[in-house]
């Protein structure tokens, strides 16, 4: 199925070439899945995921001032006890959703990392290209979609 796009991308001859022209930065993901297999982690697409990953480590690190602020804002005392229930348990769940991206977060150093040593891109169980449309849905992705089907099948089996 992700093998579809990048034939219908590679269909239209402006995209084909597109990034040649291009600044890793300034590509879209169609561009980057138009580009030829010999550039796969070349230096456009090394810099196309950094700006990715930037941007998804802002993104969180902005939210979670966002949390902070808006926890401090709510910390009224209300005299009504099931408003006070609803108060807290959507705190809860705002923390809970934080404790998520601070993994997220986490992830995403650990890509950029990847990026820096040059394994960016490639599965770390196999060592075999994760591939872009992976890629491009989750950019933090460490695993090829078949070393992590085998890996969710083990924890299904037994547990974590």
């Amino acid at each position: 199925m992700i093998e579809s796009p990048r034939t219908a991308a590679k269909a239209d001859p402006k995209l084909v070439n597109a990034w040649k022209t291009k600044t890793g930065t300034e590509l879209t993901d169609a561009e980057v899945l138009a580009m030829p297999e010999t550039e796969y982690m070349g230096a456009k697409q090394i810099e196309f995921f950094r700006a990715k990953l930037t941007e998804l480590k802002n993104g969180v690190l902005s939210n979670a001032g966002e949390t902070t602020e808006h926890l401090r804002e709510d910390t009224s005392i209300v005299p009504d006890p099931a408003d006070r229930a609803t108060i807290e348990e959507e705190h809860a769940l705002e923390l809970r959703t934080r404790d998520r991206e601070r993994k997220l977060l986490k992830k995403i150093m650990q890509s950029l990392g990847r990026l820096d040593n040059g394994e960016y891109g490639y599965c770390d169980e196999t060592g075999e290209p994760i591939g872009l449309g992976r890629l491009i849905a989750r950019p933090t992705a460490s695993l090829s979609l078949e070393a992590q089907q085998r890996r969710e099948m083990k924890q299904k089996m037994f547990g974590d």
